[in-house]
């Protein structure tokens, strides 16, 4: 018999041990670089849950973080420009 919590099953249960590798992994996919130059594109939807929920999201161009600027002053990432063109095809 294991020590049990009210919420989570066994103590230091698979729940915890998930939700800890998740944030691992998001932490650790967050990207610098010259990707901070520009402006990107990210479907609405998703900026908004981004603003409400404070996760990260990902571009057409595969750059994943949490948007914090203002993106009129950047010019718009070249990678994320040539995905969009080719999905209006």
């Amino acid at each position: 018999m294991g020590i049990f919590t009210r919420d989570q099953g066994p103590a230091g249960g698979t729940d915890v041990l998930d939700r800890e590798l998740e944030k691992l992994l998001e932490d650790e996919q967050l990207e610098d670089g010259d990707h901070e130059r520009f402006s990107h594109y990210v479907p609405k939807n998703k900026i908004m849950e981004s603003a409400m929920s404070g996760k990260p999201v990902r571009a057409l161009c595969g750059k994943k973080w949490t948007p914090s600027r203002d993106p009129e002053k950047f010019p718009v990432c070249p990678e994320c420009k040539k995905v969009y063109e080719q999905m209006k095809k």
